[in-house]
């Protein structure tokens, strides 16, 4: 609204806008300042991006896949049996590992001729396709307190808890949510 005296493009109050752009300057850096820090809460908190090395994970994960994983989830969540985790491999803390989980803290576990069995049933994997299968066995155990059996879906060439042993919950830092490159492969991790 214009009154009475005041040219056209006057702002509020009779003060002329700043034809500088020092405001659209500060309103930048302002936008900017504050995407960072919401894209840094995001990171640090809730979701990180990780890229995944090796094919442990096929055909489900491939080599050089990008996803986000969710790293709140564990704190409000239990972890279930099925779940792809990413943890801190038990061997060397520097590495990570992203591994499904087989078996749960209490569960007693047998594999036979790369058969999975929990609790006494056989566990129906069609996230393994016949081709990834292998023949290797283990013996019954009960998995520890507070530890989780993780296997890859390649089974035939994959390191797991087959090879060192159950993982502890303290060393599983994120659950794997959402692939999003290459964006062909594009989807949530089931």
């Amino acid at each position: 609204m214009q009154t009475e005296g005041q040219e056209p493009g006057w702002g509020e109050g009779g003060k002329k806008p700043d034809s500088s752009g020092k405001g659209g300057v500060r309103s930048w850096a302002r936008d900017m300042v504050i995407s960072l820090a919401v894209s840094a809460f995001i990171i640090i908190f809730l979701y990180q991006p990780v890229r995944v090395e090796g094919t442990s994970m096929l055909p489900m994960l491939k080599d050089q896949d990008r996803l986000f994983i969710n790293k709140m989830v564990y704190r409000v969540e239990d972890i279930h049996r099925g779940d792809v985790v990413v943890f801190l491999y038990p061997r060397d803390r520097s590495k990570s590992y992203i591994k499904r989980v087989i078996a749960l803290p209490g569960d007693d576990l047998r594999i036979d001729h790369g058969e999975v069995f929990v609790n006494g049933k056989r566990v129906i994997e069609k996230y393994v396709p016949a081709r990834f299968e292998d023949e290797r066995s283990q013996p019954e155990t009960v998995v520890p307190p507070h530890e989780y059996f993780v296997m890859g879906d390649h089974r035939s060439i994959s390191s797991d808890s087959r090879d060192f042993g159950p993982v502890e919950r303290n060393l599983i830092y994120g659950k794997a949510a959402f692939v999003y490159w290459p964006v062909d492969q594009a989807g949530v991790v089931r």
